[in-house]
C-alpha cells in the first residue's frame, strides 16, 4: 500500500508541475496546504472539545431517567394499593345485592317447581283416570306430557314426594299395559264383530303403546305372534298333519291367516312390522317341528315326499322373500332344469324340475339364529334372511336324493355305453362320440336340479358323484380299446402283447381319443360352474383333477394302442424282410417289396387319422411310431440271416426309402409340416440302422474300427451279431473279437494321424507310419477311404441310386457321428 501511496504522490507532483517553469508555483502551493492543515486541527480541536461535553451531558441524562423510573414505580405501587382499596369496598358493596340475586333464583326455581309439582300431580291424577276408563288416545298423549314433568324431577329423586309420585306414575303404567295385553288378548276372538269400536279402542291402544317404553312393544307383538301360532302348533304337532307329506298344508295356513286377518291387523302401526315378526316366528317353530319330524322317522324318508316338502318350502321361502324385501333375490328361471326321473321315480321327484333357485343358508346354528333374535327387525331385511331359515333343516336328510341321482346317473350311462355306436354321424365336426354329450347333458340336468334345492353340503355331495360318473365313463372308454393277445396260445404263436387294428378300429382309437378330450376339457368347465354356485364353504374343494388325470390316462392309453396297432401291421413286412435272400442279391434294384408294404399301410392309415385327430395327438402319435419303428427296424436287420455286400446296399437303399416315408407321414395327415424336432428324431433312429449297414458294408480288416466309430455305444454281443451277418466263421471271428476286446469296446482315437494312400484296388488299405506300434487303429479317413471303395467299379443302376441317397442322406444329417465320417 505504501508503494501504491508514493506512487499516487509521485504522480500528483508531475501533474501539479509537469515543467521546471511549473515550479514557481511550489511556494504558494506549500501556503495552501499549510492553510488547510491549521484548517483541519482547528476542526479536530473543536470535535474533541464537543465529544467532551457531550459524555458530562450523558451522564446527567441518565441519572435522570433512573430518579424518574423510581418515582413511576412508587406511583404504580400507589394506584395497586388504592385498587385493591376499592375492589374491598365494592365487595362490601355488592355483598348484600349478591344475597339478593341468589334469593330471587331460589325462589324463582321453588316457584317453578311446585307450578310444575302440581302440574305432574294433576297429570298423574288425569292419566290414572283414563287408565281407569281405559281412554288410550288421551291417556298417550297425557303419557308423553307426565314424562316430560318427570324428567324435571331427576334431580329431587331423594324428595319423598317424587319418590311417590313416580311409584305412582310407574303402577299407572302396569296397569296401562296390563289393560293393553288384555284387550289384544281378545283380537281374533270375534269381539271385534261384537263392539264396534273395538277395532278403534285398539287402534288407540297402539299409540298407548309407542308412547310406553320400546320393550312394551316388543312384548305386545312377541304376545300377539304367539298366540297367533297357538293353534297352529297345536293343529301340526304330533298328529297326521305334522307328517312329512303335509308340509304344504303348512304353508297354506299361514299364508291363508295373513290373507284373512289382513283387514283387521291395520290397527297396527306400520312401523310395528306385524305380519312380517309373524312370519319369523312362524318359520323358527315351522323349522324346529321339521327338525323333529325328520329326526323321528324310523326310516330314511322317501324321496318323492323329502323333495316335494323341501321344494314347497323353498317357494314359500322365495316368497317370503319377495313380499318383505329381504335381500336381493336369488331365484332364476329354470324352465330347462332338465327331464324328471320319472322312470326310477313316482310323480312328486319331478316337482323339482320348477323355475326356482334359492341361495340357502348352510348349517345355520342356533348361534346364528339366537343372533338373529336380537337383531334390529323394525325394518324388514334388517340383517334376517327368510330364504334357508326353514329349508335348511332338510339338509342333513337328503343324502337319500344324492344317491337317487347317483342311480339315476349310472343307469343313464348305463344305458347311454349300450346304446352307443362307436361312430361318429357323417358330416359332424366334433369328431366325438355321442355319448359323451349326452353323459355331460344329465350332468346338467342333475346339476341344475340340485342347484335349485339346495347349494350347501348336498350339491358338494352331488359333486363327487359327477366324478364318480365321469369316471366311470372314462373306464367304459377304455374298456373299448383295442386289446392285444394273451393267454397261452398267444405265448404259443409269438402274438402275446400285438394288437390287431382294422381300419374301423383305428377310427374308433380317433373317436375315443377326441372324446376323452372333450370330456377332460368340459369336466374342468363343469368344476368352475359348480365352484361359482356352491356356497363359500365348499368352493376351494371342488376339484376335477382325478377325472381330468383318467379321461388323460385314457388318451394316452389309446394312441399307444394306436401305435401298436400300426405296428402290428409292420410284423408281415418285418417277416418280409428277414426272408429276402440278402446273402444271394447279385445286384441292387428298386426299393424292396417290404418297403412297398409299409409305405402301403402308412398311406392307408395316416390320412385318416390325421383327419381324425387334432394337431397336438397326431404329433404325439407320430412320435411314439417313430420312436417304436426306428429301434424295431434296427433290430429287425440282425433277424436276418446273412448279409453280403450286394444285399447291404440293398438294405441301405430300402432303409433310405422307410426314412423318406416316415419324414413324409406328417403331409400324408394333411397336418402342417413336421417340426424339426421330429424331422431330427427320424433321421437319429433311422441313421443307426444306416450305420449298421454301413459297418456291414466295411471290408473284414476295418470292420472293428468302422463299428467302433459308427456306433460307438455298441456292445461286444451286438458286434459278434455283426460278424454273423458278414458270414464270418466263428474262428475267423474270434481274432477280429479279440482285437476289438483288446483295444476296449466303443473306443476311438482320433487324434493319431496316418498317412493314407489311395490304390487302384477296390479296396483300400492304411498306411500307418510305424505298423510296429501296438494299439494304434485306423483313423477316420482311413474309414472314409474305405467306405467310399465299397462297390467301387460296379456300372448298375442301382449303385447309382444307392450312392445319391447314401449322398442325401449325408445332407440331410447335420450332426453326429455319421456327418463327421461321410462329408
Amino acid at each position: 500500500m505504501a508503494a501504491a501511496d508514493k506512487q499516487s504522490a509521485l504522480d500528483y507532483i508531475n501533474q501539479m508541475f509537469p515543467t521546471e517553469a511549473s515550479l514557481s508555483g511550489v511556494e504558494p502551493l506549500m501556503q495552501k496546504i499549510h492553510s488547510e492543515i491549521r484548517k483541519v486541527d482547528a476542526e479536530i480541536l473543536t470535535a474533541v472539545r464537543q465529544q467532551s461535553n457531550s459524555g458530562t451531558k450523558a451522564r446527567e441524562n441518565l441519572a435522570s431517567a433512573t430518579h424518574a423510573v423510581q418515582e413511576l414505580i412508587f406511583k404504580i405501587q400507589e394506584i395497586k394499593t388504592k385498587a385493591e382499596q376499592s375492589e374491598t369496598m365494592v365487595q362490601e358493596i355488592c355483598r348484600d345485592i349478591k344475597k339478593l340475586d341468589f334469593a330471587k333464583k331460589h325462589i324463582t326455581t321453588t316457584i317453578t317447581a311446585l307450578h310444575r309439582l302440581t302440574m305432574l300431580v294433576s297429570a298423574v291424577e288425569q292419566l290414572q283416570v283414563m287408565a281407569s276408563k281405559r281412554q288410550y288416545k288421551e291417556a298417550a298423549a297425557q303419557l308423553e306430557a307426565v314424562n316430560q314433568l318427570c324428567s324435571h324431577f331427576d334431580a329431587y329423586r331423594d324428595n319423598p314426594k317424587i319418590t311417590e309420585l313416580k311409584d305412582r306414575f310407574k303402577s299407572i303404567k302396569r296397569i296401562l299395559k296390563s289393560h293393553v295385553f288384555s284387550d289384544f288378548s281378545s283380537l281374533g276372538s270375534g269381539k271385534e264383530t261384537e263392539e264396534a269400536n273395538y277395532l278403534q279402542q285398539l287402534s288407540d291402544a297402539c299409540l298407548l303403546v309407542d308412547a310406553l317404553e320400546p320393550s312394551v312393544r316388543e312384548d305386545s307383538v312377541k304376545n300377539f305372534c304367539s298366540r297367533e301360532l297357538t293353534s297352529y302348533q297345536q293343529i301340526f304337532e304330533g298328529a297326521e298333519l305334522a307328517k312329512l307329506d303335509k308340509t304344504e298344508r303348512r304353508y297354506a295356513w299361514i299364508k291363508r291367516r295373513l290373507r284373512t286377518n289382513e283387514e283387521i291387523w291395520k290397527i297396527f302401526p306400520p312401523s310395528w312390522h306385524v305380519p312380517y315378526l309373524l312370519c319369523i316366528q312362524f318359520c323358527k317353530l315351522t323349522r324346529t317341528q321339521l327338525e323333529e319330524t325328520l329326526s323321528n322317522l324310523n326310516e330314511k324318508p322317501d324321496v318323492g315326499t323329502l323333495l316335494l316338502a323341501l321344494q314347497r318350502t323353498l317357494e314359500f321361502e322365495e316368497e317370503l322373500a319377495q313380499k318383505f324385501g329381504a335381500g336381493s333375490g336369488s331365484r332364476e328361471s329354470g324352465n330347462d332344469i332338465g327331464e324328471s326321473n320319472s322312470e326310477n321315480s313316482n310323480q312328486a321327484v319331478s316337482d323339482i324340475r320348477k323355475k326356482y333357485e334359492k341361495k340357502l343358508a348352510a348349517n345355520r346354528t342356533n348361534e346364528n339364529e339366537e343372533q338373529n333374535e336380537h337383531k334390529d327387525l323394525s325394518v324388514p331385511g334388517a340383517g334376517f334372511n327368510f330364504r334357508g331359515i326353514i329349508s335348511s333343516c332338510f339338509e342333513p336328510y337328503l343324502m337319500v336324493y344324492v344317491e337317487l341321482e347317483e342311480k339315476t346317473l349310472m343307469e343313464h350311462l348305463e344305458k347311454l355305453v349300450q346304446e352307443e355306436t362307436w361312430d361318429v354321424e357323417d358330416g359332424s365336426q366334433t369328431n366325438i362320440l355321442s355319448s359323451s354329450i349326452q353323459v355331460f347333458l344329465i350332468i346338467r340336468r342333475s346339476l341344475k336340479r340340485c342347484s335349485a334345492l339346495t347349494k350347501s353340503q348336498t350339491l358338494f355331495n352331488l359333486f363327487k358323484v359327477f366324478e364318480r360318473i365321469l369316471k366311470a365313463y372314462a373306464t367304459k372308454l377304455f374298456g373299448r380299446l383295442p386289446k392285444g393277445g394273451t393267454g397261452i396260445v398267444a405265448a404259443a404263436t409269438g402274438m402275446d402283447g400285438q394288437i390287431k387294428t382294422s381300419d374301423r378300429d383305428e377310427r374308433l382309437i380317433c373317436y375315443i381319443v377326441n372324446t376323452a378330450e372333450y370330456c377332460q376339457k368340459t369336466s374342468g368347465e363343469l368344476a368352475e360352474n359348480v365352484s361359482k354356485i356352491v356356497d363359500p364353504q365348499f368352493a376351494d374343494k371342488i376339484d376335477m383333477s382325478e377325472v381330468q388325470d383318467e379321461f388323460s390316462a385314457v388318451i394316452t392309453k389309446a394312441l399307444i394302442t394306436l401305435v401298436h396297432g400300426i405296428e402290428t401291421k409292420f410284423d408281415t413286412e418285418m417277416v418280409a424282410m428277414t426272408r429276402v435272400p440278402w446273402g444271394t442279391l447279385e445286384s441292387v434294384g428298386d426299393q424292396s417289396a417290404y418297403v412297398n408294404g409299409i409305405n402301403t399301410i402308412l398311406t392307408a392309415s395316416i390320412p385318416v387319422l390325421g383327419s381324425l385327430l387334432s394337431a397336438i395327438y397326431f404329433q404325439f402319435f407320430l412320435d411314439k411310431l417313430a420312436s417304436n419303428l426306428g429301434p424295431r427296424f434296427f433290430l429287425n436287420i440282425f433277424k436276418c440271416k446273412h448279409i453280403l455286400e450286394t444285399g447291404a446296399q440293398q438294405m441301405l437303399l430300402d432303409t433310405q426309402a422307410v426314412k423318406t416315408i416316415l419324414l413324409d407321414i406328417p403331409s400324408l395327415g394333411k397336418q402342417k409340416p413336421a417340426d424339426a424336432g421330429y424331422s431330427k428324431f427320424v433321421s437319429s433312429e433311422m441313421s443307426k440302422a444306416e450305420a449298421l449297414l454301413k459297418v456291414i458294408l466295411s471290408p473284414v480288416d476295418s470292420v472293428a474300427d468302422t463299428y467302433s466309430a459308427l456306433l460307438p455305444e455298441g456292445t461286444p454281443s451286438e458286434f459278434q451279431r455283426i460278424l454273423d451277418l458278414k458270414g464270418l466263421k466263428k474262428a475267423d471271428q474270434q481274432s477280429i473279437l479279440d482285437d476289438y476286446n483288446k483295444r476296449g469296446a466303443g473306443t476311438y482315437q482320433p487324434d493319431i494321424k496316418p498317412v493314407v494312400q489311395a490304390a487302384p484296388t477296390t479296396t483300400v488299405a492304411p498306411v500307418v507310419a510305424n505298423p510296429s506300434t501296438p494299439g494304434i487303429i485306423p483313423l477316420k479317413e482311413d474309414i472314409v477311404a474305405r467306405a467310399a471303395a465299397l462297390g467301387r467299379g460296379a456300372a448298375t443302376t442301382g449303385i447309382r441310386r444307392f450312392l445319391a441317397l447314401t449322398e442325401s442322406s449325408n445332407r440331410d444329417r447335420k450332426d453326429g457321428t455319421f456327418r463327421k465320417l461321410f462329408s
